[in-house]
């Protein structure tokens, strides 16, 4: 039997804004004449509370990425802004406290951690099916896309991208096999699926037969922080390149986000410019990044590439205020979050001009081919020699970058909670 944590004690009537919300008002107008507290009351007889479980396995401490960012800011707002809803939180290891964004959230340790395929298997197949029985959830919500077989409750994932069916080779063995054998079948069993790009939806329908009725397309947002810090310019160049201007790349380093040509790419732009940039790369390193290691310890410019490895929020956004343009060249991208965290800094984007990444950026990016290397580094010369391009691709990302934001996203994923 899985070990569970006990939880903290967390109140199903939430926050006292719930006796104001418009839906008290509407019932409050056709209920009989009586005090407001006894309305009250019979306003939650009649209201469906809901027990909503969530997957938060992601939601680790000074270690959020892509999907764990979307997790931290889309359920810090569902919580917060629906306090008459109950949600449990299921964790796979002792989690931050910081994570608990209000009184209604009640937090669940079950194990094992859920790090390898085989215990990927045990925690949602054993461990997540007991929980939603013990605690009666309603529904159980998935920001990452693994979803248990085992269990009847109504179940919503997130699947973000299925790069894993067309670069399986990317991946280990283990990994790649588990995706392709168990997505599939979360996709059927989902009552609904949520996906953040029209690209990633057409993936879906494509790959696994789904109806397109069954999948909601919301956009993901970037944080409040990213704005363009024009203090900070001088300062990040002189500890970061010694004033030396500079592309920048924000990713994970694993195969798909194509590291190998761009430092291809910047080596041919150097060779053509003789200029003094620099390549400012940040990022953990991921699966199979032996190749890009060769291809950087071959390279003639090779120690005008600056790798800076993770950074936190504060740190990021000074790298991008600082950046002289994002170069973001994957061959395949679920949404490409970095694309909205550049136009809100002010950084001009290089973008491909596959997969997702269009539909995003819209025209607030230079494309380019991922796969042309002298396209690539065509692109960097180009922005380079060109203030005026500059300038435009800055002010079209200043307009673009107003479709997104995580209250939409929120919201957004609120009501496909609500649908099902």
């Amino acid at each position: 039997m899985p070990i569970v944590k006990k939880p903290i004690i967390a109140s199903p009537l939430g926050r006292s804004k719930f006796l104001t919300s418009t839906n008290f008002r509407g019932f409050n107008q056709q209920a009989p004449r009586c005090s407001k507290t006894l309305q009250f009351f019979l306003y939650l007889s009649f209201q469906k509370l809901m027990k909503i479980a969530v997957n938060t396995r992601l939601l680790l401490k000074n270690k959020l990425e892509g999907i764990g960012w979307f997790s931290y800011e889309v359920l810090k707002r569902i919580t917060q802004n629906h306090p008459e809803h109950e949600f449990f939180f299921i964790f796979d290891r002792p989690f931050d406290e910081e994570f608990i964004f209000s009184p209604n959230v009640k937090p669940i340790v079950i194990y094992p951690p859920a790090r390898h395929p085989f215990l990927w298997y045990a925690w949602f197949e054993y461990s997540i099916p007991y929980v939603l029985k013990k605690y009666k959830a309603d529904l159980f919500f998935s920001p990452d896309g693994y979803l248990s077989l085992r269990t009847k409750i109504p179940s919503i994932p997130v699947i973000h991208d299925i790069n894993f069916v067309h670069y399986a080779h990317y991946l280990p063995k283990l990994t790649a096999n588990y995706y392709n054998r168990f997505f599939p079948q979360f996709a059927r069993k989902a009552r609904k699926i949520i996906t953040v790009s029209a690209f990633s939806k057409q993936e879906s329908i494509d790959n696994y037969g789904i109806s397109a009725d069954k999948i909601s397309v919301v956009y993901n947002g970037y944080a409040d922080a990213y704005k363009y810090k024009e203090e900070v310019y001088t300062l990040v160049l002189e500890n970061i390149t010694h004033r030396k201007d500079y592309f920048l790349f924000v990713g994970a380093l694993s195969p798909r986000k194509n590291i190998e040509r761009l430092l291809a790419a910047f080596e041919l732009f150097k060779e053509r410019t003789k200029s003094d940039f620099k390549l400012v790369i940040v990022g953990e390193k991921m699966h199979l990044t032996e190749k890009m290691e060769a291809i950087y310890q071959s390279m003639h410019y090779r120690r005008e590439v600056l790798f800076l490895g993770r950074l936190n929020l504060k740190q990021l956004v000074e790298v991008y205020s600082a950046a002289f343009a994002l170069v973001f060249v994957p061959i395949y991208e679920g949404f490409g979050i970095p694309l909205l965290e550049a136009m809100a800094t002010q950084t001009p984007i290089i973008a491909s001009e596959i997969s997702s990444l269009p539909e995003v950026a819209g025209n607030a990016a230079y494309y380019v081919n991922p796969f042309d290397v002298p396209e690539i580094a065509e692109a960097m010369m180009r922005l380079s020699a060109d203030e005026n391009l500059i300038k435009v691709l800055k002010e079209m990302g200043n307009i673009r970058k107003e479709d997104f934001s995580w209250d939409k996203t929120a919201q957004g994923v609120w009501k496909v909670l609500e649908q099902v």
